[in-house]
């Protein structure tokens, strides 16, 4: 179960990440985490990013439409009222009724090890199955399948990218 933290501060939330952004639950108290499906990337920010955990570069224009065509995409923020940081992405395509996949997720090396990646998968089943999607199928590159797996995802027969979740 995904925990969100109560915010007596939900609408100053709100004004900076955008409607229903929640805080994400770390140990380390001095950092507030912050999750939104409506604030805008910084292409360059995301770049850096995804290169940061081994992803070859993609042109922006491309990424710009992936964004653009993309029936969910979340960001995971370290909140700092003058210059939030983006450290963890997830973006989902699909037909917006009956089901969807799961292309990118990643967190900063800097924050890998402490949870919040399986956070950030959470958050992200939790808003498809807000907006009715049961089926969700999942890419991954073989080195983070494990990840997946000992989230309760089921693996294709060869193991190899390609894992399914099915909503209750």
């Amino acid at each position: 179960m995904i925990r969100f933290i109560p915010s007596t501060s939900s609408r100053i939330l709100e004004e900076a990440y955008g409607k229903g952004a929640r805080e994400c639950f770390s140990e380390d108290r001095t950092l507030k985490l912050v999750f939104s499906k409506k604030k805008a990337f910084d292409l360059v920010e995301l770049q850096q990013l995804l290169e940061s955990v081994g992803w070859s570069r993609r042109p922006i224009r491309k990424v710009r439409r992936a964004l653009d065509n993309s029936l969910l995409t979340i960001g995971l923020w370290r909140d700092d009222p003058r210059f939030p940081r983006l450290i963890g992405f997830g973006r989902c395509t699909g037909d917006g009724v009956l089901e969807a996949t799961v292309w990118d997720v990643a967190v900063s090396p800097l924050y890998q090890g402490s949870g919040l990646g399986r956070q950030l998968m959470l958050y992200i089943l939790a808003s498809l199955r807000e907006e009715g999607i049961k089926r969700v199928t999942l890419f991954a590159d073989p080195g983070v399948v494990s990840f997946y797996e000992n989230q309760g995802w089921i693996l294709e027969p060869k193991g190899k990218k390609c894992a399914f979740w099915y909503s209750n």
